[in-house]
């Protein structure tokens, strides 16, 4: 039980999130959009994986550039502009995921992510890569198009 001012504890609680956004970087005031999709691939994993881990892979149809940089810190070029990320998880010929840092190489509160998931079919022997996407973008259609060109160029890499 509230003694002495529980008449003002509604306006209170209600004013309690307003509060806590004006507190908040503005970053994390946006919303995330998690954005999955999956293209099957006519190459192995381990043709693949090289690709999607590495900073001369990921060159060749990712992005501009990337380079490892000191504390593994990847940072990826796009429009000549750094992106900085690092790699949060890896198994090999299976799965990696960047987790993107702010401009200062430090981590954030509900950080953008790519993961990218290599699955292969015990049945069919097909490979799949899987690309979740977590990030700012909301457009389902330009995201769509964006991964359609990406994963297309990956595919003629490597004769899939």
């Amino acid at each position: 039980m509230y003694i002495g001012c529980s008449h003002r504890l509604p306006a209170l609680v209600a004013l309690t999130p307003i509060l806590l956004l004006l507190r908040m970087p503005l970053s994390a005031t946006r919303t995330k959009h998690r954005f999955m999709v999956e293209y099957p691939v006519n190459a192995s994993p381990k043709i693949l994986y090289p690709y999607l881990a590495s900073p001369s892979g990921l060159a060749q149809w990712f992005c501009q550039e990337v380079h490892l940089e000191e504390n593994h810190c990847y940072n990826f070029i796009w429009d000549n502009q750094p992106h900085f990320a690092e790699q949060n998880s890896h198994r090999t010929n299976r799965s990696v995921r960047y987790v993107f840092l702010d401009q200062n190489k430090r981590h954030t509160p509900d950080a953008s992510y790519l993961d990218f998931t290599i699955e292969e079919s015990q049945l069919t022997q097909e490979v799949y890569l899987r690309v979740l996407d977590y990030s700012e973008e909301t457009d389902e259609i330009e995201l769509q198009e964006m991964w359609d060109g990406l994963v297309q160029h990956l595919r003629e890499l490597v004769g899939g």
